[in-house]
């Protein structure tokens, strides 16, 4: 096994790689920008290293300062995490070209499903679903305006490099798509370095269903699906898994056709491939080629630890686990809390937390890295810890989630914890009546 691994993150997947590499005994490194010293990853790491100032592109997004660390510490391997560099097949080509393990997707798989236009067309070719629209990127106006004609309004303009929903538009009629489709080029060039957009049929009342694999050389498996529908403005709110709405032959059809295309274009290492679902049908809409926010909810069903997994296969090659492994039980909920102000547009909520007190119990878990005294700063994304609870079903999961939100206390800073204590008590969650829209057309705080 590795002895020392380099842990590219930050905030609280860099606290659950370290937890996942102390289980098998290996050394950890933790790097860390000015602002974020007295983290709890930098406190749990065997080692650290100041990687750069507060602004990403100089310490987390820094590669030359992340390869200097690399040197400076003898690691053997590097885990990205999610976010960052986990896509960034620069960062992997530089890793794997000096010999140092790269915990994820080789470069020439981020490479190639990281575009998304690309990722679509593998699709199709390995029999997947895909969604009705352009086959590669459109740069003319009138050829996008010609498209969306024939695919019929409303549509999607969506960023070729992108993700996270910037450079993503939706046109809900012809007067209004000449702005939003410069609006969304502008978007995708701002944040990806890549004005390339694509054009896909939207659809009204979809669900967004993925499923996890874990893929090694020697075979692929899946550890079943998640539904990530509660959704603010294409940003995940509240994940689950089972999803509520597909039924064993749905399941069956979706498992195959993606650990096909998984196995043909030779994966290797975690992934998950998300699609949209509405009306019985499923389509492909991409492949992330890193470890999910959400795949503790997979974790708790299935009771494997998706990240030592992660490193096994960086490791060996090879996973050591049979699709006969794999046999989830009960319901898992994870919500997302973040340092924002629910009640003021969800502004970030930048600050010192004054009081902390995190939620235990039965089925309780908190995968975070704050604590009382911990300092929230507004240079980094606002997620600053997930709460999952599993039951028995979906019910008991629920109860669950809501006995722990009312358990946890954070004080000195806003967070979303009172608006997921009403959405798990809304009659269209507690009835699986939703979609990726809802909280976008209903006010709920």
């Amino acid at each position: 096994m590795f002895k020392k691994i380099l842990i590219a993150n930050r905030g609280e997947i860099a606290v659950r790689i370290i937890r996942a590499c102390k289980e098998w005994g290996i050394s950890t490194v933790a790097v860390h920008s000015d602002v974020d010293r007295e983290s709890m990853h930098v406190k749990l790491a065997d080692e650290s290293v100041c990687i750069g100032s507060h602004l990403p592109e100089n310490s987390y997004l820094n590669i030359p300062a992340l390869m200097s660390a690399v040197e400076l510490t003898d690691s053997e391997a590097v885990h990205p995490g999610y976010g960052f560099l986990s896509e960034n097949s620069d960062f992997a080509k530089m890793l794997e070209k000096n010999n140092i393990k790269f915990i994820g997707a080789s470069s020439k798989h981020i490479e190639m499903m990281g575009d998304k236009i690309q990722a679509k067309k593998i699709a199709k070719e390995y029999g997947l679903p895909i969604i009705e629209g352009s086959e590669g990127g459109v740069k003319d106006l009138d050829e996008a305006k010609e498209l969306c004609r024939k695919i019929g309004f409303p549509i999607l303009i969506k960023a070729a490099g992108g993700g996270g929903g910037k450079g993503m538009k939706v046109v809900r009629k012809e007067e209004d798509f000449e702005l939003l489709f410069s609006t969304a080029k502008s978007e995708a060039k701002k944040y990806f370095g890549n004005d390339e957009v694509y054009i896909e049929k939207f659809f009204i009342n979809p669900r967004h269903i993925e499923v996890q694999i874990l893929a090694g050389k020697n075979r692929a498996v899946h550890l079943h699906e998640r539904d990530c529908s509660v959704q603010r403005r294409h940003q995940k709110l509240i994940e689950e898994t089972p999803s509520p709405v597909l039924n064993k032959e749905l399941r069956k059809d979706l498992f195959e056709r993606t650990l096909r295309m998984v196995s043909k274009i030779g994966y290797v290492g975690a992934g998950t491939v998300e699609f949209i679902y509405e009306d019985g049908k499923f389509f492909f809409l991409e492949m992330n080629t890193r470890v999910q926010v959400e795949h503790p909810v997979t974790e708790m069903v299935t009771g494997i630890d998706i990240i030592k997994e992660q490193i096994w296969i960086a490791f060996s090659g090879n996973t050591a686990l049979n699709q006969s492994d794999i046999n989830p039980r009960g319901h898992a909920i994870e919500c997302r809390i973040n340092a924002e102000d629910p009640g003021n547009n969800f502004q970030p909520s930048p600050g010192t937390i004054s009081m902390c007190h995190q939620p235990s119990g039965f089925r309780t878990r908190v995968d975070g890295a704050i604590f009382q005294g911990y300092k929230i700063t507004p240079y980094y994304d606002s997620m600053i810890c997930k709460l999952i609870c599993h039951g028995r079903n979906r019910m008991e999961a629920i109860q669950r989630m809501n006995r722990s939100l009312d358990e946890f206390i954070i004080e000195g800073v806003k967070t979303t914890i009172p608006l997921h204590k009403k959405l798990l008590n809304h009659e269209k969650f507690i009835n699986s009546d939703f979609n990726v829209s809802w909280l976008d057309k209903e006010k709920l705080i």
